[in-house]
């Protein structure tokens, strides 16, 4: 059916166009049939004037003896017209013969016609003076010939030449009949004429052949263009642009049936590793047979589409465990794929939202299933629901993503350093780089208010070379102690990336830093994200001396086998332990365990958040080695630093 109303479709197209292809062939047909009138005629008159000055030249001038015959004719020239009209009109070569003098008098007529005086014809007056004159017309259709019109004829004046030497006598008045002249001339133009309307048909056919031809591929490049608006070219899976729509359909069908439609964002695990070390077409490969798998585990009435990248998006209909069904699509992406020979294995991320319980406008939906989707990629946690808690974006933190871009290439940024105190004997042994941002309308932003978002993009890798860069450069330009190390915050997103350490010793390369002056410090979060790839990451720099910190310990669930094979140097215990550690014997008690754990491991232990001196006697007493805190100094610009370390020196020798 589909193929028949394709062909109905494609003839209600092309009748009209062959309707009016046709216009201009026959316009074209009429033109040229008028051309061919017009040429038979000129023909005609032609030969009509051929003819006449045959009659003139070979019958009618060697009658005549060469006087003027404006004074009549001789007898003898009389009689030779009157026998050559007898002949010529007998034999019906000719109509009518006259002979006028040069004032256009008739002098003689084969058939007593136009004697009776009036006045001269024009024509004979103007060939009279030497310009032959020939005409279509009938006989008898001048208004001084007498009778009723007659036959198609060819009237022709010619100047009469005779005596010796010759010289202009009188004017010639024939008429020859046009019939044998229009069929002889007719004969040859309609055999023309047919070839030439054969060949205006022929191209009418030509034209609508190449018509229907290129119709038919304009069709087909339509359709192609239709699908591609509409298709990812590499997975032919609808594109972001169909998937919107249709999502617009779900979510309206689910606000008035009361059955609820999920949408959900599915994004590869480590994708790009996959992009850089096996080549984009490799990748290619890969995101086909994920989209294959996507579209032969999903019900008829879903949708599975390639958003852009390595993200895919899906709608369900009518679930009533959505869960199940996506841990089930993402365990069908877990499965090992074979890519040039070599087995590949894939993980994804998957967040979602349901229709209408987390919101009805498909923009706000599809912005808090990819939220949900970065929570299940922070988490590990392979398909997460969308919560109110996990946003942390609104238009206002939209707009300082945006800002942040251009804020780290315009200069916009800067670091303050914090220092760390040696616990037994009080001086600076590092400061901790914390980037700042000098916003022109928020004034100076703490790193809570952008980090958060930065490390939901791929911003935080610019950002994150940025502080390396800058604090590098300030530890080897600004004078400071030559011993004076300084601490980096690494996110997981970055410890995530396959170049992040060879970016790093790039970095320490290219300023000449010494690595065991740096130092790293990394969540357990960030550890636990992805193990294997986080132990290969910390072994590549700590084999360069680059100082490994576990930050904020004491917050995660490291494996304390885990944690003992990792190359760490240093924990630095959770500020919210170390706060209140004076009040809440559970949380000393923690303190104390850190402690004894680090220093069992060779850690150095680091007390976050000392802001009292008995937090920092009570450090002191449980063996800790390093302190850092507001008690000691809050962070600062660079400069502050730079004239703060030789008093706070002089302070500790006083």
């Amino acid at each position: 059916m589909n193929r028949i109303e394709g062909l109905r479709s494609s003839a209600r197209l092309f009748l009209p166009h062959a309707a009016l292809s046709a216009i201009p062939v026959l316009v074209l047909g009429l033109v040229l049939g008028v051309n061919y009138r017009a040429e038979a005629r000129h023909r005609g008159l032609t030969a009509g004037a051929s003819q006449a000055n045959l009659v003139a030249q070979t019958a009618v001038e060697p009658v005549l003896d060469g006087h003027d015959l404006s004074a009549g004719l001789t007898p003898g020239e009389r009689q030779g017209l009157e026998r050559l009209s007898e002949r010529a009109v007998g034999a019906g070569t000719v109509l009518r013969l006259r002979v006028r003098d040069l004032e256009g008098r008739v002098v003689f007529s084969g058939d007593g016609s136009g004697l009776s005086g009036g006045a001269p014809d024009e024509e004979a007056v103007e060939a009279a003076g030497g310009t032959p004159v020939t005409r279509l017309t009938r006989l008898n259709r001048d208004s001084n010939d007498a009778g009723p019109e007659g036959v198609a004829a060819v009237e022709a004046y010619r100047v009469l030449r005779a005596g010796a030497p010759a010289r202009p006598v009188g004017v010639l008045e024939v008429y020859l009949p046009y019939s044998p002249i229009q069929h002889d001339i007719g004969a040859g133009l309609q055999a023309l004429q047919r070839n030439v309307f054969a060949g205006l048909g022929v191209l009418y056919l030509v034209l609508l052949g190449i018509s229907l031809s290129v119709g038919r591929g304009l069709r087909r490049e339509s359709a192609r263009n239709a699908f591609l608006a509409q298709h990812d070219t590499l997975t032919a899976l609808p594109n972001r642009t169909r998937f919107h729509r249709e999502a617009e359909v779900a979510v309206a069908s689910a606000r008035n049936s009361r059955r609820p439609a999920v949408i959900a964002i599915i994004d590869l695990d480590r994708f790009k590793e996959v992009n850089d070390t096996l080549g984009h077409p490799n990748g290619d490969r890969l995101l086909v047979e994920v989209a294959r798998r996507l579209a032969e585990r999903t019900r008829p009435g879903d949708t599975v589409a390639r958003l852009g990248g390595d993200e895919f998006g899906v709608i369900l209909r009518d679930v009533d465990d959505p869960e199940v069904l996506l841990t089930r699509l993402r365990s069908s992406i877990d499965r090992e794929v074979e890519v040039s020979g070599l087995p590949l294995s894939v993980e994804a991320s998957v967040g979602y939202v349901i229709a209408p319980q987390d919101g009805t406008d498909v923009d706000e939906l599809l912005q808090r299933a990819d939220v949900a989707m970065y929570e299940a990629k922070a988490r590990h946690a392979g398909v997460v629901r969308y919560e109110r808690a996990q946003d942390r974006y609104d238009a206002a933190n939209l707009g300082l993503v945006a800002e942040l871009r251009r804020a780290i290439d315009d200069g916009d940024l800067v670091l303050h350093y914090q220092p760390k105190v040696g616990l037994a004997d009080g001086r600076v042994e590092a400061v901790e780089a914390l980037v700042r941002w000098q916003h022109p309308v928020h004034g100076t932003l703490a790193p809570g208010r952008f980090l958060p978002l930065a490390e939901q993009t791929d911003l935080i890798e610019p950002l994150t070379d940025w502080v390396l860069r800058s604090a590098l450069a300030d530890m080897a330009t600004a004078g400071l102690p030559a011993d004076l190390g300084v601490a980096v915050n690494v996110s997981a997103r970055s410890l995530s990336r396959p170049d992040f350490a060879a970016r790093v010793l790039d970095l320490l390369d290219a300023t000449a830093f010494p690595p065991e002056r740096l130092s790293l410090e990394i969540t357990e979060t960030a550890l636990l994200a992805d193990p294997p790839r986080a132990a290969g990451m910390l072994c590549a720099l700590a084999g360069r001396g680059v100082q490994i910190s576990i930050d904020d310990f004491g917050q995660g669930h490291t494996s304390l086998g885990y944690l003992s094979a990792l190359p760490v140097h240093e924990l630095k215990i959770d500020r919210a332990f170390v706060g209140d550690m004076l009040t809440d014997p559970s949380h000393a008690a923690i303190v104390r365990s850190i402690v004894d754990l680090g220093h069992n491991l060779s850690f150095r232990v680091v007390g976050e958040g000392v802001e009292t001196p008995d937090t920092m006697a009570c450090l002191r007493r449980t063996g800790c080695d390093v302190a850092q805190g507001y008690l000691i100094a809050r962070p600062m610009p660079l400069p502050q630093l730079v004239s703060w370390l030789p008093a706070f020196e002089a302070q500790l020798l006083a």
